[in-house]
């Protein structure tokens, strides 16, 4: 069954328009208590309940608001944590023993975009037959539970600080210190601006904060993982050891090493992996995505670390770790599963396993992502109409073109094509061994795809 609303990471769209309106909101509540908490206002001794967290956007209100009274309406409670970064509330999930979590967040996109995802009371992403079931009751009445069964809402005021001792309990190094390191955090106005600063503060580091002044419209802009330039600013005038670079949401990371260079996601979950071999603690292969630079795939053959790939998207990264029972897995994005200390990509938990690397190996970052040398890549997101996709990439004519740039590559690199799962776009990878073929074939794919997209 083709899904309508579910993308790779949960509902997403533009605010106000469908699927992303307040009574879709109020629905889609309703629908996944009676999915995911069947015996919600059944009266049955055990409540069934929710924890809903949200980002920084000004629309979090409204659909946290209509979120809370489709899950009333279906008989579950719900517990309000407010902004906070999307893997706490996996955390907070199995921490208060709920039922489900929900993330109101359109992650790493501008404010204007919102949306909404879920964790199972595991604290893991919904495989896609529960998202599938969800959206089959969508299309059912909605049918309120008897006025003494409706669920009741009440504030978690903990949740900061039990999330804060979480992320540092992870931080596993025998003097559990980051005492001496000068640390550039960016929280992009995003989740994480009110407990990131206190978990590396908390851990001893030096800690200078910026993209922490959210005003519900400032979330990503011009600060975060998508947007590097501030970060390597202050890193650099600052003399930092290292700066870290959260999403809006906090569940990816990038880094900028004391040089003033970018550590992209591959890089460092290379280092997080080396770290472990090193240890004795890796188990399973290293799981990558299709989008993985070539360069991480060869340095983990080098270093005798099992590599594999998988589908674009964290849930995919996280189906097969649990399926080759392995711990580690992530993409080129940030988004990095260490699930030896965590059920989902966590920021600042991935932050705190690169800065754990860097002591125990007693090396700079740069000096252990030197071990990844990228392969020249090129990524290039067309922008299509919704729907569009699917035909655009199965004609002809951009066959062709794929065909075209495969044969200059002469074996020397790949070309990837797919449709973004959280955004109208068609994206175009290319990778290779020459930096200009590479260019050069992500631009003559990309034409293409806008020809074909405006046709």
């Amino acid at each position: 069954m083709t899904r309508r609303y579910f993308g790779t990471d949960g509902v997403r769209g533009r605010v106000g328009e469908w699927p992303m309106t307040p009574d879709f909101a109020l629905k889609l509540g309703w629908a996944a208590g009676r999915e995911l908490a069947p015996n919600g206002g059944n009266g049955s001794a055990k409540r069934a309940s929710v924890v809903i967290g949200k980002d920084t956007r000004l629309s979090g209100y409204m659909f946290e608001s209509a979120l809370e009274a489709g899950f009333a309406a279906a008989g579950v409670d719900v517990l309000l944590v407010g902004p906070m970064p999307t893997p706490a509330i996996a955390y907070l999930t199995r921490t208060f023993h709920a039922d489900a979590g929900v993330v109101i967040s359109a992650s790493h996109n501008p404010f204007d975009d919102n949306g909404v995802k879920f964790f199972s009371g595991r604290g893991d992403k919904l495989p896609d037959a529960v998202e599938t079931a969800i959206e089959a009751r969508l299309d059912q009445p909605l049918a309120c539970v008897a006025p003494a069964a409706l669920g009741r809402a009440r504030r978690i005021e903990s949740a900061a600080g039990r999330y804060v001792e979480f992320c540092k309990s992870t931080f596993r190094v025998q003097q559990a210190s980051l005492a001496g390191m000068r640390l550039v955090v960016d929280c992009a106005h995003g989740a994480a601006y009110h407990v990131a600063p206190h978990v590396f503060g908390e851990l001893g580091a030096e800690v200078h904060v910026i993209g922490a002044e959210p005003d519900g419209l400032n979330i990503n802009r011009d600060v975060g993982s998508t947007h590097l330039d501030a970060l390597v600013a202050e890193v650099t005038a600052r003399g930092a050891d290292l700066g870290i670079a959260l999403d809006g949401d906090g569940d990816r990371c990038l880094f900028v090493d004391h040089r003033g260079e970018i550590v992209d996601g591959d890089q460092a979950l290379y280092v997080i992996a080396r770290d472990r071999q090193a240890c004795g603690a890796l188990e399973g292969p290293v799981v990558g995505t299709q989008m993985s630079n070539l360069a991480l795939a060869l340095a983990c053959e080098k270093a005798g670390i099992p590599f594999e790939r998988a589908r674009v998207g964290d849930r995919y990264v996280h189906e097969r770790l649990v399926a080759r029972g392995g711990l580690l897995g992530g993409e080129s994005s940030g988004h990095i599963l260490c699930l030896d200390r965590t059920t989902t990509g966590d920021g600042i938990v991935s932050a705190l396993q690169v800065l754990a690397a860097m002591m125990r190996q007693g090396c700079t970052l740069h000096e252990l992502a030197a071990e990844v040398d990228r392969c020249p890549q090129k990524l290039v997101n067309v922008r299509v109409l919704k729907g569009q996709a699917a035909t655009i990439l199965e004609h002809e004519s951009l066959a062709a073109a794929v065909t075209e740039v495969e044969t200059q590559l002469a074996g020397r690199g790949r070309v990837l094509l797919r449709a973004s799962g959280t955004e109208p776009l068609i994206r175009v990878m290319v990778e290779g061994l020459d930096a200009g073929d590479v260019a050069a074939g992500a631009e003559r794919i990309a034409a293409t795809v806008r020809t074909l997209a405006e046709a």
